[in-house]
Order: structure tokens, then C-alpha cells, then sequence
């Protein structure tokens, strides 16, 4: 078992004072910070072979993560953010603080995804635990297919595939530079990875392709795929803003109730990790007019599907979204979506 260091306690009871007064962030920032604590890493399990320890935020990262890493022993990834969990309102917890404590690099999407936690994982860097905001890098790289579609504040890159193909070169030139032993097999495994996710993008231009023109409108429970539509050609609403911490206004969801009925859009999509009330009162005011649309499917936004699933990776993430998208809104899929052309 890893012991934390008596450092460690010390700022787990800090986390714990600040939290009961309101302070996560400063508890937070304390467990980043401290100079006094043992060097990242330290205290690890010797017998148990661990080298060094990434944490990432969000699930998005943490899977490519792994599979760049596939292979290269003595690694530990852990992801702060679990399934089903929104980001933008998560608050750091007592394990967030102690992956934080013990990481040797830290991965978080930054442009304001990770919330409360964002300003905090932003100070972290350049000092003893080098800290990455891996979409605002890709931002600055460009060389994605939807660059001059970037819009501030809009956190969701990840749903253009095209931009987590340089993502991944992001993570990769991270590691090959922190662990120069091992570069031969992290590029190796990051080139795989990304051929693989280059074959995930066609697919998700040609299913998206197949929705009749005239409904190639994506309604969500708010504004997580703008990347997406302007990717892969859908005209896109979300009836929440892009953070899940705005509220959709009476005026707002009125006038898309209105876009629905006279387009006669078919479907509309709730989202695994946001609540789907405005989605069902968009659903219940068009059928008032007259208008039956349906629920076309629990989308992936934020967050993943469980761990040990293919939805609970990035690739079965987005594959999923663009077959339910596809499907629910008239276009020709696979039965099995992406997924059946990897099986043998």
C-alpha cells in the first residue's frame, strides 16, 4: 500500500478545516504548493515498481493517457473526474488533493472546463509538478481542422476528433521530454493511437453526412458541441450555455421550441452528465404545438461512459454520440456504429 507522507497528512488536515470554512480552493492550493512537502512522487510503493504518477482531470485526457503510455511499466495514471461527474461544478475532494500531492505531471483541459478547480491547476505550473492545460496547448499549436471555428471560453475541443489528434501530440511530447527512456514507445504508441483516431474522424463525417440535409440540427441540454458541428457539418443549439452553471432563459427555450416545430426537427438529446429537464420541457412545449419529437439519446458531453466499457473511452465516446446523433436524426449507420469495423 502507498503511504502519503506525514507532509501529506498534515495538508489533508488543512483540506479538511478549509473545506468546513468554505475554502477548497485555498485547501487546495495549499497541497500544490507547499514547499516543505516531500518531492512529487516521493513515498511511492518501491516493490510495487512505480516510477512516476499522472493525473489528469478529466477522462478525455486520462484514456489517451493510458494508451500512449501502454507499455511503459512503472506508471501510474489516475483521473480526478469520474463518470456521470460535470466539471464545471466539480469542487476538489480529499483524493483530488492527495493524487495532486503525489503527481509527477498534471494533465487538465483548461479554457475553463475544470471549473473551481481550473485557477488553481493554472498556478501549478512551472513549479516542482509541471501542470498542462492540453486544449488551450492545442489551441495555440492549430493545425485542426476547425481552428478558425475556436471560440472563447468554449472548453469542448475534444469533440472535434481533429483536435484531440493534436491533443494527443500535446501529451506525448510531455512524456517522451519526462521520460527520454521510454520516448521510442510513447511516440510509437501516440502514432498508433492517432491513426486510429484519424479513422474514428472519417467515420464520423460519413454517418453524419447521411442525415438528410434539412434535419442536420443537433438540440442538447447545453452548449458542448459547437467543435462537434462545426466538424462534422450540423447546425448546432444547446439550450444551456456552454458552462452547465448558466441557467437556459423562459425567452430562450420558447423561441427553440418554436425552431423545432416549424423545422420539424426529430430529435433532441439530453446529456449523461447535466440535467435533462430542459430537454423534456423543450420535448412537452413542441408536442403542446403539435409537434412529437423524440429523445434521441443520452449524449456524452463532460464526461465518459464507465470505466471498463468502450463508452468509457474516448473513442467510444464519440462514437456513441455520432451513431445516436446519426441515427435519431434519419441518417444510415452501422448497427454497431464504429465499433464493428474494429472487431474482427
Amino acid at each position: 500500500m502507498k503511504r502519503i507522507s506525514r507532509c501529506g497528512i498534515g495538508l489533508l488536515s488543512f483540506w479538511v478545516g478549509a473545506q468546513r470554512r468554505g475554502l477548497v480552493a485555498v485547501a487546495l492550493g495549499g497541497a500544490v504548493f507547499a514547499g516543505s512537502c516531500a518531492a512529487p512522487g516521493s513515498g511511492g510503493d518501491e516493490e510495487g515498481g512505480v516510477r512516476y504518477e499522472v493525473v489528469a482531470t478529466v477522462g478525455m485526457l486520462a484514456d489517451p493517457l493510458r494508451e500512449i503510455l501502454s507499455g511503459v511499466e512503472g506508471v501510474v495514471v489516475t483521473q480526478l473526474i469520474g463518470e456521470g461527474v460535470d466539471p464545471h461544478g466539480h469542487t476538489p475532494t480529499r483524493q483530488d488533493v492527495i493524487a495532486l500531492q503525489r503527481a509527477n505531471l498534471v494533465f487538465y483541459n483548461g479554457l475553463l472546463l475544470e471549473g473551481r478547480m481550473g485557477d488553481v491547476l493554472a498556478r501549478t505550473g512551472g513549479g516542482s509538478r509541471p501542470t498542462y492545460a492540453v486544449a488551450e496547448e492545442v489551441v495555440g499549436r492549430g493545425g485542426w481542422r476547425g481552428a478558425e471555428r475556436f471560440r472563447e471560453g468554449d472548453p469542448h475541443l475534444w469533440m472535434d476528433v481533429s483536435a484531440w489528434v493534436v491533443a494527443v501530440d500535446v501529451l506525448a511530447d510531455v512524456l517522451a521530454g519526462f521520460d527520454p527512456d521510454h520516448e521510442e514507445t510513447i511516440r510509437g504508441n501516440a502514432r498508433e493511437y492517432q491513426e486510429g483516431l484519424s479513422d474514428l474522424d472519417a467515420y464520423a463525417r460519413t454517418a453524419v453526412g447521411s442525415i438528410p440535409e434539412a434535419q442536420r440540427v443537433l438540440i442538447t441540454a447545453h452548449d458542448a458541441f459547437h467543435y462537434f458541428g462545426a466538424a462534422y457539418g450540423l447546425e448546432v443549439h444547446g439550450i444551456q450555455g456552454v458552462s452547465t452553471e448558466s441557467e437556459s432563459g423562459l425567452r430562450d427555450l420558447e423561441a427553440l421550441v418554436s425552431m423545432v416545430v416549424e423545422r420539424r426537427i426529430p430529435a433532441v438529446f439530453p446529456e449523461t452528465s447535466v440535467s435533462d429537464r430542459s430537454v423534456r420541457a423543450l420535448q412537452e412545449g413542441a408536442r403542446a404545438r403539435g409537434h412529437e419529437v423524440v429523445i434521441g439519446g443520452r449524449l456524452f458531453s463532460d464526461s465518459m461512459g464507465q470505466p471498463g466499457t468502450y463508452s468509457g473511452t474516448y473513442v467510444g465516446m464519440i462514437d456513441h454520440n455520432v451513431t445516436i446523433i446519426a441515427r435519431a436524426l434519419g441518417g444510415d449507420v452501422p448497427e454497431r456504429g464504429f465499433q464493428g469495423r474494429l472487431e474482427p
